[in-house]
């Protein structure tokens, strides 16, 4: 008889199958299905309330699915008690014991698993060189800086070396600078370990620095998922173009085409073209074309308008442009971006875009 081979695959692969949640009458999570390979960092975006951290929550065993499957490596885990599965969880409150030191913190999953005292000296040592901490052991969690604080919990979170590490809001605490800086940390800590995680946020910019793939939540659905850049650059609807970003948004009728094509949106400005990555929808529907300020720029000719105001941000410059029909456009670059860069608020300039920079998408709010 012939011996299998190992598999190859390292763990922490992650499928999510129809799984819904009820509370009441309340459907918090709504059909939900997602593959995530070992070793990836995905993010769960949304506003709160979109159902995010109850997903989070499932997955952790905290909360029971009302339907649907959560499948961790070929195993069913419904019915697995949290303390069982082969998952962890780093919370946004941290949720450190005030009377335990910083090691005591860190070692409080390993002493209820039973592990002898040298193996959970040996990998509360390890954690901690990880995260930095080393020569802090001693310290308890109110003598820490907020950073610290973050780092023991993510020690103490990756201490029973989980397959998966779930992780909610896990620098909503840290002021910006702090948190900017930790974003690079815990995304080169992740590399190095190759553990899967799930990150919640609500942050944006969070996300795309964090994240192999996001989705995007919204009313229990995941409504988009991707790599950071096709979300930003080809979102599938307002509601997409509008949470990873400013957005210039114009109504209009659609063109002949469909998925996968350049087409025409006659609008009030004209006949404007644009990327229909998603299928807008049928000719003479409504749609919308979605432009970042980041593409539009001061030209010789396009759209005619009006200057604004300019205000300098330091690395960018962020115009507005008055329409003659009222509507107001963004557009944002480098100090002189282009050949009316350097015109008076008041004076008349014009907008041009790449087609290709541009997006279709239903005129739906959704």
């Amino acid at each position: 008889m012939t011996t299998p081979a190992p598999s190859t695959t390292p763990p922490g692969r992650l499928r999510i199958e129809a799984v819904s949640k009820r509370f009441g009458a309340h459907r918090a999570v709504d059909g939900v299905d997602l593959d995530l390979a070992p070793g990836q960092v995905f993010c769960l975006l949304g506003p709160s309330g979109c159902g995010k951290s109850t997903l989070l929550r499932m997955i952790a065993g905290f909360e029971a699915p009302s339907g649907g499957k959560i499948v961790l490596d070929g195993q069913d885990l419904a019915g697995v008690p949290p303390h069982r599965r082969p998952v962890n969880m780093m919370f946004q409150s941290y949720a450190l014991f005030p009377h335990r030191d910083v090691a005591r913190n860190v070692a409080y999953g390993l002493e209820r698993e039973g592990l002898s005292r040298r193996e959970i000296a040996a990998r509360v040592a390890e954690m901690l060189r990880l995260v930095q901490l080393d020569p802090l052991g001693a310290r308890r969690p109110d003598q820490l800086s907020g950073g610290q604080r973050q780092r023991v919990a993510l020690a103490r979170a990756l201490a029973k070396r989980p397959r998966v590490l779930l992780l909610d809001e896990p620098l909503g605490a840290l002021d910006r600078a702090l948190r900017e800086e930790t974003q690079g940390e815990l995304r080169a800590l992740q590399r190095r370990l190759g553990t899967t995680f799930v990150v919640v946020t609500h942050d944006p910019a969070e996300a795309m620095v964090l994240a192999d793939r996001i989705g995007v939540m919204a009313a229990g659905r995941l409504v988009q998922v991707g790599p950071a850049a096709d979300l930003y650059e080809r979102p599938a609807s307002r509601y997409v173009a509008g949470l990873l970003g400013d957005v210039n948004l114009i109504e209009g009728r659609l063109g002949e085409g469909g998925a996968g094509a350049l087409r025409g949106l006659d609008t009030p400005l004209g006949v404007l073209r644009a990327f229909d990555h998603h299928g807008a929808g049928p000719a003479g529907a409504p749609g919308l074309l979605a432009l970042r300020p980041e593409r539009l720029r001061l030209a010789g000719e396009g759209v005619a308008g009006t200057l604004l105001d300019a205000t300098y941000l330091g690395e960018k410059i962020l115009y507005r442009v008055g329409l003659a029909d009222g509507r107001v456009l963004r557009a944002s670059g480098p100090p002189g971006m282009g050949p009316g860069a350097g015109a008076t608020v008041g004076a008349p300039v014009h907008l041009a875009f790449a087609p290709e920079a541009a997006s279709l998408l239903p005129a739906d709010p959704a």
